[in-house]
């Protein structure tokens, strides 16, 4: 069974909303690495809940900032938050120990990594929800 777009929509962003809401516990838990992944994944399935409400069917790709820009092509506004496409360092090496030029991700990645990454994605979030209630 196909959703409407905009009941797809909604379903990826419900689920952005609570990737951020698990970002914001693991940051309290002091799992900065964590807080920093789980903000990428809520902007990028926000952004995919932004373009499967305008009827794609498929989105692929992990990309904030490719996402973004193809998202742009339904609503150039979202330029506003293009900044957010650097959560996209946080994507591999916030989890493999490979993804580093040495160390390790729950060691390489602090406070401030994660405060930044958790106002990324809760920009993204807002502007993606405003978006889908305007659409």
């Amino acid at each position: 069974m196909r959703l409407e777009p905009k009941e797809e929509g909604m379903r990826w962003l419900l689920q952005a909303r609570q990737d951020l809401d698990d970002a914001k516990y693991c940051f309290q838990g002091k799992r900065f690495n964590l807080a920093c992944f789980l903000s990428q994944q809520a902007a990028e399935k926000a952004v995919k809940a932004f373009i499967y409400a305008q009827g794609e069917e498929i989105v692929f790709g992990h990309s904030v900032a490719q996402l973004l820009k193809h998202a742009m092509r339904y609503n150039p506004d979202l330029d506003d938050v293009k900044r957010a496409g650097g959560l996209d360092k946080y994507y591999i090496p916030t989890r493999y120990p490979n993804g580093l030029p040495g160390g390790l991700p729950f060691e390489a990645f602090d406070e401030v990594d994660a405060k930044i990454a958790l106002e990324m994605a809760a920009m993204v979030l807002e502007y993606v929800g405003e978006a889908l209630i305007e659409h």
